[in-house]
């Protein structure tokens, strides 16, 4: 069932698309490519029918995206959703693409996705481990984001790249590789919730824009001075 502008301002009881805020839809739907044309949306809740998220990767506003008991059928959707920085809550549970290893179903979408604050459940002292042990979820050939990194645009920075992450722009000077013993050695018992901790921090930096970036300074500046 494809999901159609009239159905979308029925059940959302608005007079525009871009009006639309927040949505929940059933009913067995297959098509949601009306999505693209909803850019406003921040909190959507599909069930039944979904298999592609693809038509969810221009929703910037989206905060909260509830998936449970969908068609999903592979964790390389989830690219789809890299782009969606304000996204902190997502359930996906219910779906093909959990498969049956459900702890390492969580560690890939926390690597995947390290802004949510809630996945199915709590989520918060997972995000440092996802990033060491989560599987690295691969962009769909055909998708947006693979065909923007053949036509010669740069592709998606590794964890190891974010030790050379340039922050010229706000005053922060890179440290060094051997500050992060993480990305050269195995951690030891004694650092290894350290560097968990540090290589998250590292991972999101890269996902902040200058303002965030000034903030990061601005409170690592004062810690430095306590």
């Amino acid at each position: 069932m494809r999901l159609t502008r009239k159905l979308v301002l029925a059940k959302a009881k608005a007079s525009d698309l871009e009006s639309v805020k927040k949505l929940n839809c059933g009913c067995n739907l297959t098509d949601i490519s009306i999505f693209s044309q909803m850019p406003n949306i921040k909190v959507l809740t599909l069930v039944n029918s979904i298999s592609s998220l693809a038509p969810l990767a221009g929703c910037l506003s989206l905060c909260e995206l509830y998936l449970r008991r969908n068609m999903i059928p592979s964790l390389s959707e989830l690219s789809h959703l890299r782009p969606l920085t304000r996204l902190r809550v997502l359930w996906l549970a219910e779906n093909p693409c959990c498969g049956s290893d459900y702890s390492q179903y969580r560690l890939t979408v926390l690597r995947c996705l390290p802004r949510l604050q809630k996945l199915d459940n709590q989520t918060e002292d997972e995000i440092a481990l996802a990033l060491m042990e989560g599987e690295e979820v691969t962009t769909p050939p055909g998708s947006v984001q693979n065909q923007l990194s053949t036509n010669g645009l740069p592709e998606a920075e590794t964890e190891n790249d974010l030790l050379n992450y340039n922050m010229e722009e706000t005053g922060m000077k890179p440290l060094s590789r051997d500050k992060f013993p993480s990305f050269s050695s195995p951690p030891t018992r004694e650092t290894k919730f350290q560097t968990h901790t540090l290589d998250a921090v590292l991972l999101l930096l890269k996902d902040l824009d200058e303002e965030e970036l000034r903030i990061v300074q601005t409170a690592t500046q004062n810690r430095l001075k306590t």
